[in-house]
């Protein structure tokens, strides 16, 4: 009795011997696999049609909520911070990871009252000199 060559059985789309996907036949009488070496003859490959499609999901329920929210309204923690442009006490802020992880977060203010946005380094023990605003 002859011992079995293959270790699945499977679609001609896979390996028979690691169980990989095969890449599309060309114009060789074979298609190796990539992963283990296997050869699979092209001919297992006649009258196969191959489809791709690409499905977008929905866009989410919530981020959709945004438009309806007042133009131009500030969001994030409010905190007691003098704007270095038009003295208001009050600033929103938001912070990102601009670098490596291992160094910290950058912190971004906004004054509520004329959106000046000085850029903060990490937890916000440091702010930079220059000064960039948005005008609105």
């Amino acid at each position: 009795m002859a011992a079995a060559t293959t270790c699945f059985c499977s679609e001609s789309d896979y390996c028979s011997d690691c169980g990989s996907v095969l890449p599309p036949p060309g114009v060789s009488e074979t298609v190796t696999c990539l992963a283990c070496g296997q050869c699979t003859a092209v001919t297992e490959f006649l009258g196969k049609c191959v489809q791709k499609s690409v499905v977008f999901n929905k866009l989410d329920a919530r981020l959709l909520s945004d438009e309806d929210d007042e133009a131009g309204a500030l969001k994030g923690p409010l905190i007691d911070r003098r704007c270095s442009r038009c003295g208001c006490e009050k600033m929103v802020y938001h912070t990102r990871q601009m670098r490596s992880a291992d160094e910290g977060q950058t912190v971004f203010y906004t004054c509520v009252q004329c959106r000046c946005v000085p850029l903060c380094s990490s937890y916000g023990v440091r702010c930079v000199v220059s000064v960039s605003c948005k005008w609105v």
